[in-house]
C-alpha cells in the first residue's frame, strides 16, 4: 500500500474513533476528563516557569 494512501486512511479511521467515543462519553464523565486535562495543563506551565527568586549563599 502506498504510504501517502496509507495514512490518509490513518487519519480518516482517527476521525472516525475519535467522534464515536465523543458520542460515547457520558457528559460527567466528559467533564472530569476536561477538568483533568486542564490540571495537567495548568501543572506543567507552572513547571515551565522561570523561578522568581534565586537562592542567596551566605
Amino acid at each position: 500500500m502506498h504510504s501517502d494512501i496509507h495514512l490518509q486512511m490513518h487519519h480518516q479511521r482517527a476521525t472516525e474513533l475519535a467522534a464515536e467515543a465523543r458520542a460515547t462519553l457520558p457528559r460527567e464523565r466528559h467533564l472530569r476528563a476536561q477538568l483533568g486535562w486542564l490540571l495537567v495543563e495548568l501543572g506543567l506551565r507552572l513547571t515551565q516557569q522561570a523561578p522568581r527568586h534565586r537562592a542567596r549563599l551566605a
